[in-house]
């Protein structure tokens, strides 16, 4: 039974009637209609912090996705698991991998910059100044890019820049 259909209350059961009418009346082919399926449960299975259900249903989706911007959100929705973990790494791939098919998604962008900045703060408290300062530039390079994207976003990272001399811009939006 998939995910969708084991829904309890109100608020998923809504959502998936409404989603289920959107699919049967759009006009995509069957491969694509059953790719959101997947996707549609991942994201269920990740919002009640089931990772490996989300992950299984993610793959599936991959699997049968053609369209490259989709592909990228569930790419960047598989690093959002792997940030949870703690895997920070694998993340990085993940999100870069959302990049190269979607390079218009700041919030791939953001989740580069904070696994950059917490490793540059590792790095600090290492007596490793060194890599903490390139940490440091290039959670400053994505950041940057992210909020040329949504300038109204991302308003922490937008004052570390600016308390730290890393930008040149005063304000973003």
């Amino acid at each position: 039974m998939p995910r969708t259909q084991k829904n309890d209350n109100f608020i998923d059961k809504s959502f998936t009637v409404m989603a289920d009418l959107i699919l049967k009346l759009l006009p995509t082919n069957k491969k694509a209609k059953e790719a959101f399926v997947y996707y549609r449960d991942g994201m269920s299975a990740q919002a009640d912090g089931e990772y490996a259900e989300a992950l299984e249903n993610y793959e599936e989706a991959l699997k049968l996705e053609e369209d490259p911007y989709d592909k990228g959100y569930i790419l960047y929705n598989i690093g959002l698991i792997y940030t949870s973990n703690g895997d920070r790494d694998r993340a990085l791939e993940y999100y870069r991998q959302a990049l190269e098919l979607n390079p218009r998604l700041p919030q791939a962008m953001n989740n580069i910059a904070v696994i950059y900045h917490y490793q540059g703060e590792q790095a600090k408290e290492a007596g490793d100044n060194d890599a903490a300062e390139e940490f440091f530039r290039q959670a400053a390079e994505y950041w940057k890019e992210a909020i040329g994207l949504a300038p109204n976003n991302y308003i922490e990272a937008q004052n570390w820049l600016k308390t730290t001399g890393r930008s040149r811009i005063d304000v973003f939006f």
